[in-house]
């Protein structure tokens, strides 16, 4: 594929998505993270989008929220594991909130094997998960219906939620930064995440490493009230997003990267069993970028020989 066909592939990718990370338009161009970078690099200068955090965005401090269709073909793998290991975090019998989000459904898909759960949700895709979970009671909120996102807004929403008090929130969005906390592009959905966040003793965020940096118009959960940031390893050489993280982590959110080697529960303990082994708050004035910190205390896994050549590589390349 020639440089100008690559190009603007990734454009009208990004156009379509809102934000894409470079390991999804690499994947889709069919070519290295290198040479993405490059083709960025040269769009950036031509003032059609703006690198952030690994990825690219259209062009502006805030980006704008994709449809479901686009959504749920980004970072699949990555949402896959976050998803994992948010489910090992809830016990049986527990009552839990969940919000609206691709990542948030494919939670929904693993609670199904939790028995006596009982789920709160504003979300048709997370309800449709879990409608055939038999040991599994789903508690709709009213509302009125956003087809975007197949999530209940509204009034009827938040009224529903009144009142209400669980254990947990497990909530997905648009962006997350240390400085505002998860945010969204919608002014419904984030008054309705507020409601869900203000039923829940501890809110558990979860985010992809896309999101990481990026911010949206609409405040959902501000930094201090996260308890606990599932999110997956960002690729090699992204200390932006290792950053955001530690700084993250500096306000005492636990963090817990997917991937990280969670340890396996006892035998007959199944979905509800498993623990992650290592949680923030990380250790700070270590030497190396955020990302070796991340990887000194745990959190991320050092490469294996194979990964350290390519990205040795790769760095070479860049300079």
């Amino acid at each position: 594929m020639f440089a100008a066909e690559r190009r603007q592939l990734i454009l009208e990718m990004v156009r379509a998505n809102g934000a894409v990370s470079l390991r999804e338009l690499a994947r889709v161009v069919q070519t290295s993270e290198v040479t993405v970078r490059r083709d960025v690099r040269a769009l950036e200068a031509e003032g059609l989008l703006d690198r952030r955090h690994g990825g690219a965005v259209l062009p502006g401090g805030f980006t704008r929220e994709s449809g479901f269709p686009q959504k749920s073909h980004l970072a699949t793998a990555e949402k896959t594991a976050i998803a994992d290991v948010a489910a090992s975090l809830v016990e049986e019998g527990e009552a839990i909130v969940v919000g609206a989000g691709t990542t948030t459904q494919e939670l929904a898909r693993r609670l199904a094997r939790v028995p006596g759960l009982t789920v709160v949700t504003n979300s048709l895709l997370v309800a449709q998960a879990l409608a055939h979970a038999n040991r599994v009671e789903v508690v709709m909120t009213g509302g009125t219906l956003r087809g975007s996102n197949y999530a209940l807004v509204g009034s009827g929403a938040e009224q529903s939620l009144q009142g209400l008090r669980v254990s947990r929130a497990f909530l997905s969005g648009s962006g997350l930064t240390a400085e505002r906390g998860l945010s969204t592009s919608n002014m419904l959905s984030a008054s309705v995440d507020r409601a869900l966040v203000q039923a829940a003793a501890e809110v558990v965020v979860l985010a992809d490493h896309t999101k990481l940096g990026t911010d949206t118009m609409f405040q959902t959960v501000p930094t201090d009230v996260m308890t606990r940031l599932v999110t997956d390893e960002p690729p090699p050489h992204d200390d932006r997003a290792g950053t955001e993280l530690q700084a993250l982590a500096d306000q005492g959110v636990q963090i817990t990267v997917a991937g990280a080697a969670a340890s396996p529960g006892a035998p007959g303990e199944g979905m509800a069993g498993r623990r992650p082994r290592r949680e923030s708050p990380l250790p700070v004035q270590r030497r190396g970028g955020p990302t070796a910190q991340l990887r000194s205390a745990g959190m991320i896994p050092d490469p294996q020989p194979g990964e350290r050549e390519r990205a040795r590589v790769a760095d070479m390349r860049r300079r």
